[in-house]
């Protein structure tokens, strides 16, 4: 039935003085309505109110665009704007109304078929195009009859690029794309045409799904570059080619991610943030994201005169919408599609995730966890490909929240960062569009606003080759670390120990599922772990200077060693063979603090490093064959040696017996000339207040404290105390690193 549905379609844009019959009933209604306007006017006369007045002014642009739209629709050919004042009056009336309302779905069906046929001339054409402003959304079969004109080549050349371009720009709005995706060919063939070909490129790139792929497509997008160069917007598809066929494409392509087109909306820019706010019914505070639908009460709210996410609206439903008394059995009858209005629990979601049709603005989305589930679950990488675009149109073009002293709308675009985020927490998978906005933004940003959203989106950076994302991101991200606060950097740190957390758990779930030559990046395991470590140590870097900077702040070295709580334990947690030790400046800083809490995190790090090392090296021995990813002796010798100094300053009294030498002048004037033998659980700094609590409690007549008693039975009795306080960490590490029987 669809095949025939086609052919008559086909055969009535073979005539294109035939209109379309749904739409000759559509401007009926419009007849109907203004008899309606008149009554009401009628019945309204004598009420002088202004909102009445208002409406009335509306009313009389309505009915002046229904008699300026049957004129197009019936006018005659070729006529010389410059001769004909009631066509220039009536191009007016369609661009006031279109800027300042929008048009209806039959309008621009109408006005599409007048600007394509080129029959009112070229610059008419030109003028129409760039009124094609919807009210709500656009019909497919108008797309559909539109691209019948190119065929006949009655339209220049310059009309066949604007539309293309208005074809890009008002993509979000078609209510279907079915029927569209059937013209992919004739697209494609349009890639021949050296002016079109960019916007051609664009549209197919939002088009493509895995079975457009083909050998000779790919042929031909090859002949292309060999003939126009490394052009980006035939890099752009040469890339999703690639992505949905690896198989076909053997030519190296750029592994970034990046914006590769010019935006299409300039000329409909403003327009559009129109159409979006009139569209948008936002919430007035943040959502979290639950198991079920956002409901959202319509809020009037600002953000440079729009509102951004669209609001949820089947995009088949539109059409029906005029179709009073229609339930949902009629409906699915109708079209065979579940309309998202009705999706309001998970169960509903499991029972029609077959029959689903995504929004046509895909930015609507983020708002719902039931349609995010969806996302998540069905294997269609052109759904998320719409949305990197929605993404990237959003935040590249509409959003640069970054400019210099343009903050009038922070709040606005905070709850839009925070809706990303919200989504990204939600899929546990960073977007790619995103990551292109922080490396364009980042040089100009000044650390303070949107600080938490800007560093959360810092932490979802898709995965990558590190020596890639370096000069991007980390470059500029390490000079605002140096210049800003103490509470700056331990916000990064936070950041960063975010950002390893995801990548580890990417990769520990991609390398055991599938080999990592499939993925975008096509690197091996060894490479991928060279990345993570790269950015350990690039961490491990900021720490160490941070460190010298903030006065070895006690402060920011628990969010330090909370980093290297994640780092120490990747072996066995992600089962991913790495292991990177803290730098010394950190462990020194951390083994001789005042601070209890340091100490005793610092023992369960060093516990947790031996751990994983231990079954290192017994897989290692299990295997008995030398594998790339054996750890090098280095790393159990340095281990080793930040084993021996803290054993030394914990328990046998004989701390940095190698590698430290301290001037005897400066232990003098200390007045610690035998510090060799005055450091253990009972002398450490952060401990003398324990070890004297302990003795207060234990033996409170003595009128004296003598730490120096505290040997024997009693350093037995000492360390019950300590672990009674809460010392787990350090519990621990005496248990796995040191013998009881060995009391001092």
């Amino acid at each position: 039935m669809s095949s025939q549905k086609r052919v008559k379609n086909s055969q009535s844009q073979g005539k294109p003085s035939q209109s379309s019959n749904s739409y000759q009933t559509n401007l009926s209604a419009w007849k109907v309505k203004e008899d309606l306007s008149d009554s009401k006017s009628i019945s309204k006369h004598g009420q002088n109110n202004p909102v009445e007045d208002y409406e009335h002014a509306d009313d009389k642009a309505e009915d002046a665009l229904q008699i300026a739209v049957r004129y197009f629709e019936k006018g005659p050919t070729k006529t010389s704007r410059s001769k004909d004042k009631t066509l220039e009056k009536h191009l007016k009336t369609v661009e006031n109304v279109a800027w300042k309302n929008g048009l209806a779905p039959e309008g621009i069906d109408v006005l599409l078929n007048v600007a394509l046929s080129g029959k009112f001339g070229s610059a008419v054409s030109t003028q129409i195009l760039k009124c094609m402003i919807p009210a709500t959304l656009i019909s497919e079969d108008s797309v559909v009859k539109a691209v019948s004109w190119l065929c006949v080549g009655r339209c220049s050349g310059n009309t066949k690029v604007l539309f293309y371009r208005w074809l890009v720009a008002m993509f979000d709005f078609i209510d279907h794309k079915e029927q569209i995706n059937l013209l992919y060919g004739f697209f494609f063939a349009s890639l021949q045409d050296d002016a079109l070909c960019p916007y051609v490129c664009h549209l197919l790139y939002l088009l493509t799904k895995k079975e457009n792929v083909k050998p000779f497509r790919v042929r031909k997008l090859l002949d292309l570059q060999a003939k126009m160069g490394m052009q980006p917007h035939l890099q752009a598809l040469l890339s999703l080619y690639k992505f949905f066929a690896p198989a076909l494409i053997s030519v190296s392509l750029p592994v970034r991610r990046k914006i590769y087109f010019k935006n299409s909306e300039n000329l409909w820019k403003t327009a559009l943030l129109a159409v979006r706010q009139r569209n948008q019914r936002p919430s007035p505070e943040p959502l979290k994201l639950m198991l079920g639908p956002a409901n959202a009460r319509p809020v009037k709210r600002k953000w440079n005169s729009h509102s951004v996410i669209p609001v949820l609206n089947s995009s088949s439903c539109s059409k029906e919408c005029g179709k009073k008394g229609m339930s949902l059995s009629d409906y699915l009858s109708s079209n065979g599609s579940f309309p998202l209005e009705q999706l309001k629990s998970f169960p509903q979601l499991l029972q029609n995730i077959h029959c689903l049709e995504l929004p046509s603005q895909m930015g609507a989305v983020l708002n719902n966890s039931l349609l995010l589930h969806y996302i998540n679950c069905v294997k269609d990488e052109s759904v998320l490909l719409r949305l990197y675009h929605w993404l990237s149109q959003t935040l590249q073009e509409e959003c640069i929240w970054y400019k210099v002293d343009n903050y009038e709308h922070g709040k606005e675009f905070t709850n839009f960062l925070d809706t990303i985020i919200r989504a990204e927490c939600f899929l546990q998978e960073g977007f790619y569009s995103c990551e292109a906005f922080m490396y364009k933004s980042l040089p100009l940003w000044d650390g303070l606003c949107c600080r938490s959203q800007f560093l959360q989106l810092v932490s979802w950076i898709p995965f990558s080759s590190f020596s890639e994302v370096k000069p991007l991101l980390f470059d500029h991200l390490a000079q605002l670390f140096f210049t800003s606060t103490i509470y700056f950097k331990c916000s990064v740190l936070q950041s960063l120990k975010e950002l390893l957390q995801n990548w580890l758990l990417c990769l520990s779930v991609d390398i055991h599922v599938k080999p990592v030559m499939n993925s975008p990046l096509e690197t091996t395991l060894g490479g991928s772990m060279n990345s993570v470590s790269e950015l350990i140590r690039y961490v491990g870097w900021l720490s160490t200077t941070a460190m010298r900077l903030e006065s070895n702040s006690t402060f920011l070295l628990h969010f330090i060693l909370d980093f290297y709580e994640k780092v120490c334990d990747v072996y066995i947690s992600y089962n991913l063979p790495l292991v990177v030790l803290f730098p010394p400046g950190i462990f020194y800083s951390a083994l001789l603090s005042l601070d209890s809490s340091i100490l005793n995190q610092l023992c369960y790090i060093m516990h947790r490093y031996r751990t994983n090392l231990t079954a290192a090296k017994k897989n290692e021995l299990v295997q008995k064959t030398k594998s790339e990813f054996n750890f090098s002796n280095k790393t159990y010798q340095e281990f080793n040696h930040y084993l021996t100094a803290m054993v030394g300053c914990l328990w046998t009294s004989k701390p940095f017996q190698k590698g430290l030498y301290i001037d005897p002048e400066v232990l003098e004037k200390a007045g610690v000339a035998q510090y060799k033998s005055s450091l253990n659980l009972v002398y450490h700094p952060a401990l003398l207040s324990y070890a004297a609590s302990f003795l207060l409690q234990e033996w409170p007549e003595e009128r004296t404290v003598n730490l120096s008693s505290i040997r024997g039975k009693k350093w037995n009795w000492y360390l019950d105390y300590l672990f009674s306080e809460g010392f787990q960490g350090l519990k621990l590490f005496i248990r796995s690193s040191i013998h009881r029987s060995s009391v001092p």
